[in-house]
């Protein structure tokens, strides 16, 4: 999230919602977003959809150059900032302890070990040159006080940082600073990059977090860094639902998910997936195909196997379609099985890129625990179907595996009139 929300509208008792503010915000203007060209070719394959002009699209024919890709190993460094208004209670320690192994974990889970995310911690606190109050920190942040925020910590850690050594950047503002504000964690992509060690900083994770910080904060966050949308549906006003898009279906939806691991479509722009793993399916021919569980680790000795099914349904969107199962990231899920979505290139951050179809939309889950009840038991289980309705396909779920695998029927959508069914 580039920000974060208040708890209206089903959200979970006394928790902060995912997030609010979030689209990555130029450091002057709203809509300046640093951009760079795109670089190599992820897929050719026939179901990959085309990169758009919209913020974090969901294209995979390229990846955008200003950001990093995380298919090596990537340095964060972690600085802790306090103020002179404030003396801070608790120890740097404790502050890192609430993101790391804990972050670090979480994407070597989601990529398979194909991505490490190092971390350094810079133990102790970095003076600041003014008072917490003086930045106005808040979420909607006004831009001239939020790039005096960013040009003064670089330039307060310059002196004990070396800033070229690594990839990404965590400010971590003392939590019980007067003027810190919790819902003011983001991503903030510079228009004009900071420069500092002789390299150029082109975004900042910013984080005001409370201690103990919300699950997954930091997870979510750095999804940004990597070009990643967020998910769920910022009311106009600010109040109602959230994540109505997504639910608890990836951390890029909420960081309270109950199923976190991030979908499989972003793994596949993220390159976690290979054409091995991905089966295109032309929706007029349709066909079987055996999903293993989108987060359960690859078993040593064989093969990767299938993780993700797409049907491509125009020029510039798809239907994808997983296996979810209580493993790995999602090992507090509150429902196993099928899961259809529908992806968006041209959709923005933020703007719906991703759309969870509930395949029982006449009934709610995990109340109390859920982000969303009604897309908490959006997959289908074994012997169950489910027509999406105007987009020409149909999914049954045929069997399980004795290897946990989902044995899945992809077909085209019935004729009117042929199948009375299910659907949405």
């Amino acid at each position: 999230m580039e920000g974060s929300q208040p708890p209206e509208g089903g959200r979970l008792p006394g928790l902060r919602s995912t997030a609010a503010g979030l689209f990555a915000l130029a450091a002057i203007a709203a809509t300046g977003l640093a951009t760079g060209p795109a670089a190599g070719v992820p897929t050719r394959e026939p179901c990959a959809l085309p990169r758009t002009g919209a913020h974090h699209s969901l294209g995979l024919d390229s990846w955008d150059g200003a950001y990093p890709r995380p298919t090596r190993a990537l340095d964060a460094v972690m600085v802790f900032l306090s103020f002179p208004d404030s003396a801070p209670r608790l120890p740097t320690a404790d502050l890192a302890a609430d993101h790391f192994p804990a972050t670090s974990q979480y994407f070597a889970r989601a990529s398979y070990g194909r991505f490490s995310l190092r971390p350094h911690v810079r133990p102790g606190w970095v003076r600041m040159p003014r008072p917490s109050t003086a930045y106005a920190i808040r979420r909607d942040w006004e831009p001239d006080r939020r790039i005096t925020y960013l040009r003064d910590a670089v330039a307060a850690a310059d002196p004990v940082v070396d800033f070229s050594r690594y990839d990404i950047v965590y400010l971590v503002a003392d939590p019980d600073a007067p003027g810190v504000d919790s819902d003011a964690t983001k991503v903030v992509n510079l228009e004009r990059p900071l420069r500092a060690d002789g390299t150029r900083i082109n975004r900042v994770v910013t984080l005001f977090e409370r201690h103990p910080p919300d699950r997954n904060v930091l997870a979510h966050e750095t999804g940004h860094v990597f070009d990643l949308p967020d998910l769920y549906h910022r009311p106009a006003d600010g109040k109602g639902d959230w994540d109505t898009y997504v639910g608890d279906w990836d951390v890029m939806g909420s960081q309270f998910a109950l199923a976190p691991e991030l979908f499989g479509w972003h793994k596949w722009k993220l390159g976690w997936l290979d054409r091995r793993q991905i089966r295109c399916v032309r929706a007029s021919e349709g066909g079987f195909v055996t999903l293993e569980p989108l987060s359960a680790a690859p078993r040593p000795g064989a093969s990767a196997g299938t993780r993700l099914a797409v049907v491509r349904t125009g020029p510039r969107t798809a239907l994808a379609i997983e296996a979810r199962g209580a493993t790995g990231n999602d090992r507090t899920t509150c429902t196993e099985g099928v899961l259809i979505y529908r992806v968006r290139a041209e959709a923005a951050s933020g703007g719906g890129p991703v759309e969870v179809v509930d395949a029982h939309p006449g009934t709610a889950a995990c109340q109390g625990r859920s982000v969303y009840p009604p897309l908490a038991d959006a997959p289908l289980g074994v012997g169950e179907t489910f027509t999406v309705r105007g987009e020409g396909v149909r999914v049954a779920v045929a069997d399980r595996t004795a290897a946990g695998g989902w044995t899945v029927r992809i077909s085209p959508e019935p004729a009117p009139g042929a199948d009375p069914g299910d659907g949405a």
